[in-house]
């Protein structure tokens, strides 16, 4: 385990909202967006409004309010998208982020405390849409936390530096055409070196670049402890 991992696994040993307080962990429930899921075989995934159908359906079983997952899934869901096509070094297709699929309107809250790196309406399809990126400080080790495909405005009264608490409310979600061709969701990741970035980072890579950025970017929940083996 890395020095930030280890920072992060210790942060707090309570499961931490990254949406609306109002909506109960409870009401969430794991998605599989993977190729190897098979139900997904006969749906043209890369439609937003057949995701959204697929994501109703999972919520609706349950039910629930918010469906969650993703780190380091390997997905169909960019095929159709230009940014992400094999270019001689690989399709782009592994998700280096945590995606929270709900409503648009929802609220998204600041896991942690910080301040506004950057910021950046990223929209092209298949990007992120309105996109917040926060620095942070634990134990002495600085690192990043990306917050994709918001409404617009939430990068409304941004500026370098402003600061905030953990628990406030930073964004809500962006919709269909806001988010740049996605269902509503909240892509969440951890970035240790956010490089010459501003307002962007991969959210995605090659199996060539794994390495590189799964070091870069540990997974969220070791922060959140949202799923196992971190739940309560």
């Amino acid at each position: 385990m890395t020095l930030l991992e280890n920072v992060l696994l210790n942060y707090s040993d309570e499961l931490i909202a990254i949406l609306d307080r109002e909506i109960p962990i409870g009401n969430y429930i794991p998605l599989d967006l993977s190729e190897s899921n098979g139900n997904l075989n006969i749906l043209d995934i890369t439609d937003p409004y057949v995701c959204q159908e697929y994501i109703d359906k999972v919520l609706n079983n349950k039910p629930s309010m918010v469906a969650y997952g993703g780190y380091l899934e390997r997905r169909n869901l960019y095929s159709k998208s230009p940014g992400f096509a094999n270019r001689g070094e690989g399709e782009r297709n592994i998700h280096l982020g945590m995606d929270f699929w709900a409503k648009a309107g929802t609220k998204v809250i600041t896991p942690l405390g910080g301040v506004v790196d950057s910021f950046k309406n990223n929209d092209v399809s298949g990007d992120y849409g309105p996109t917040i990126i926060l620095r942070h400080e634990l134990g002495g080790i600085q690192f990043y936390t990306l917050y994709g495909h918001l409404s617009i405005v939430s990068l409304q009264g941004l500026y370098k530096n402003k600061e905030f608490r953990a628990g406030q409310v930073l964004a809500t979600l962006g919709d269909t055409a806001i988010n740049v061709n996605y269902a509503p969701h909240l892509h969440f990741q951890i970035i240790q070196d956010l490089g010459d970035n501003k307002g962007d980072y991969p959210g995605v890579c090659t199996q060539k670049d794994l390495d590189i950025y799964q070091k870069n970017c540990p997974d969220p929940n070791l922060l959140l402890k949202i799923t196992p083996p971190f739940i309560g």
